[in-house]
């Protein structure tokens, strides 16, 4: 079942993601579905709409994680503003595919800039694995994994994104939002499939 908590305000924000990291140990989903079957490792993914706060939330659980972990964000992988779909299979295969063999991971990051394939990012094995971005849920489909949904009011996730983005993003807004509908409604995510829900956390 689902547990849902709320976000802090940015002086708890180190607090809150400590909580979070303990439930996620702790936590019957922790026990029945968490990455320590996997090899001894855990992993997690974060995912949800734009905006909503997934990559602040991993950032935090990140720095206060109590061992060795890598973090991959999909916004590293997608190719392209169409690539959502892409970009979730190749995390499913070049990253957590290897890593659950205790194999070294090895993906192509996109280079934005250049809008062309990037350098080629490694992910040594024996590492707890946080995926973070649209479509982590897809990237660990299988797998045994803790899953976070993280969602906010769509008027907030608009201004968090095109703040952040610092209007990059702002001709892609619409355009993206689709795109993960589309995937959402594709690949049935969302917070029902969740083991804990974190409402309205902000960048």
């Amino acid at each position: 079942m689902s547990r849902a908590t709320d976000a802090p305000g940015s002086r708890d924000r180190a607090g809150f993601a400590l909580r979070t990291v303990r439930c996620l140990r702790d936590s019957p989903a922790s026990a029945a579905r968490g990455a320590s079957t996997v090899r001894g490792r855990r992993l997690v993914a974060i995912d949800g709409p734009s905006g909503a706060g997934k990559s602040t939330l991993a950032d935090a659980m990140v720095a206060a994680w109590p061992g060795p972990v890598a973090l991959v964000r999909l916004d590293e992988v997608y190719p392209g503003w169409h690539g959502l779909d892409r970009g979730a299979a190749l995390i499913a295969d070049s990253v957590v595919a290897p890593w659950a063999r205790g194999a070294v991971a090895r993906v192509r990051c996109w280079d934005w800039r250049a809008d062309a394939p990037g350098p080629i990012r490694a992910i040594a094995p024996g590492l707890d694995l946080v995926i973070e971005g649209c479509g982590a849920f897809d990237a660990v489909s299988g797998a045994s994994a803790l899953r976070i949904w993280v969602h906010a009011g769509e008027a907030e996730r608009r201004r968090a994104a095109l703040t952040r983005d610092r209007g990059a993003f702002d001709p892609y807004w619409d355009m993206w939002d689709a795109q993960w509908r589309r995937h959402a409604a594709r690949t049935g995510a969302s917070a029902a499939g969740a083991d804990l829900i974190v409402r309205g956390l902000s960048t």
